[in-house]
């Protein structure tokens, strides 16, 4: 065992609703965020995530999606996946299954997200 110490991470999430996306902040400095949009009643597009550059590879990407989750969850709201990492994320666990919209689930794999993200200029 190394003699340095791990010092705990704090995370918080922050629901920026003025820019449409959701906050992951590391010991108060801002990671990585979701945008979307919140449609009626209570369902939530999930567009796009990016984490810092400072900050890839380190599991931002993944805390982030599944803090998010978890607050949807919180307030009974559902989810509709478009942006490529939350599909390719929901495709490898069945934990949130339970938020995905039955009407409007959003993009099936990876790949579709991908194409049609790209057909869309993004």
């Amino acid at each position: 065992m190394s003699g340095e110490e791990q010092v705990p991470v704090t995370e918080q999430l922050i629901d920026n609703i003025d820019q449409g996306r959701f906050e992951l902040c590391r010991d108060d400095d801002l990671v990585g965020w979701l945008y979307y949009t919140h449609l009626k009643p209570n369902r939530y597009a999930l567009r796009h995530t990016e984490v810092e550059a400072s900050h890839q590879h380190q599991g931002v990407a993944g805390a982030l999606v599944r803090r998010v989750f978890d607050e949807i969850r919180a307030r009974g709201g559902t989810i509709t996946a478009i942006c490529p990492f939350v599909v390719d994320y929901l495709s490898r666990t069945t934990a949130y299954a339970d938020l995905v919209d039955a009407r409007h689930p959003g993009y099936s794999d990876r790949a579709a997200a991908e194409s049609a993200r790209v057909a869309a200029g993004g």
